[in-house]
This record gives structure tokens, C-alpha cells and sequence, in this order.
């Protein structure tokens, strides 16, 4: 999915939508099992821009994305439908365009990014220093994608405080 026209935050209602329908589901008839109340985790993302090795930070424009929620295992894809159409039902929205992605990440190199969104080069240089010392390349394709996971709600938290995770995958060389 592109950036433009607003898709990225469109794309994320329905993501905390699906993942509270599931997280109260304790509080109505539906059993799910396996069921542990659990914390809704932090929105994740996952970038790239087409015909791009890694990330081109001066072409903004040009990202394309997944936007996600992690769930617990206890979400088997009869109990995601069950979840979708149950928001669906509530919420009177669209809830066709959430999947269940299951993720294998495999080796990767990461680092907490306290600045804002825009300073994150200097913390991805940081990183493929690391990699270079360490052994290691990156491994970013079509499978596997610059990871960013925001611990902190840059609605609410000023730019400079703002925390994310910034995780790239990497193989031994």
C-alpha cells in the first residue's frame, strides 16, 4: 500500500479494530481457546520502496507499506474471520482489507530510535556500522523489509521523544 492520499492512516483503525474486538471478546459469548487477556502491543510497520535495496529516505514519497498489530497465537485464522466480521458488525466499517499475516523475521539487527522519524538515518548508519564489524549484511527484499515498531503515540509525544524500534534483516556473511 502507498503513503499517498492518506492510506497509511486509514490503514490503521481498522488494525486496533480487529485487535480489541479479539482482546474483549472475553467479555461476550465467544470462546476463543487458548484465550489470555493480553495488552494490545504497538502498531508495527513494515517498509519498502519498489526498485530500492533497503530504504531511500530522500524519496518519502515513494514508500509503499504493511501496517500491523502483533496477536497472540491463540488467533487462528477461524478466529480472525470470527474477529472480522464481528467488528464489522459493531463498527458498521469495512474490515475486509485486514489479514492475518504471520511473520518469520529471522536474524536482524535493531535499535531503539529516540528522535523524530525524520533523524532515523543516522540510526540506521549506526546499525550497518554495527552489521559491518559484526559479520553480517543486510538482508532487506521482497520477503523480508525495513521493521519499525512505535512504542510511542506521535499524536501525543513530542518528536524528540518519540520511540521506535528500527529492526533490519540481516544475514551472516
Amino acid at each position: 500500500m502507498s503513503c499517498a492520499s492518506g492510506a497509511y492512516k486509514r490503514s490503521i483503525e481498522p488494525l486496533y479494530g480487529m485487535a480489541y474486538t479479539i482482546k474483549m471478546s472475553k467479555k461476550g459469548d465467544h470462546f476463543m481457546e487458548g484465550y489470555f487477556d493480553f495488552v494490545v502491543p504497538p502498531l508495527e510497520g513494515f517498509w519498502w520502496q519498489e526498485g530500492v535495496l533497503g530504504i531511500d529516505y530522500s524519496r518519502k514519497e515513494d514508500f509503499e507499506f504493511i501496517s500491523c498489530i502483533r496477536l497472540p497465537d491463540f488467533v487462528t485464522p477461524d478466529e480472525f474471520e470470527w474477529a472480522r466480521e464481528e467488528a464489522a458488525r459493531k463498527k458498521k466499517a469495512d474490515f475486509s482489507a485486514v489479514e492475518l499475516l504471520p511473520v518469520h523475521e529471522g536474524l536482524c539487527v535493531q535499535c531503539m530510535h529516540v528522535s523524530p522519524y525524520d533523524d532515523e538515518p543516522a540510526t540506521v548508519a549506526a546499525m550497518h556500522a554495527f552489521l559491518e564489524v559484526n559479520g553480517c549484511v543486510l538482508d532487506i527484499n521482497d520477503e523480508r523489509r525495513h521493521h519499525e515498531i512505535y512504542l510511542s503515540d506521535a499524536r501525543r509525544v513530542a518528536p524528540e521523544r518519540l520511540k521506535t524500534v528500527v529492526r533490519h534483516p540481516v544475514k551472516r556473511v
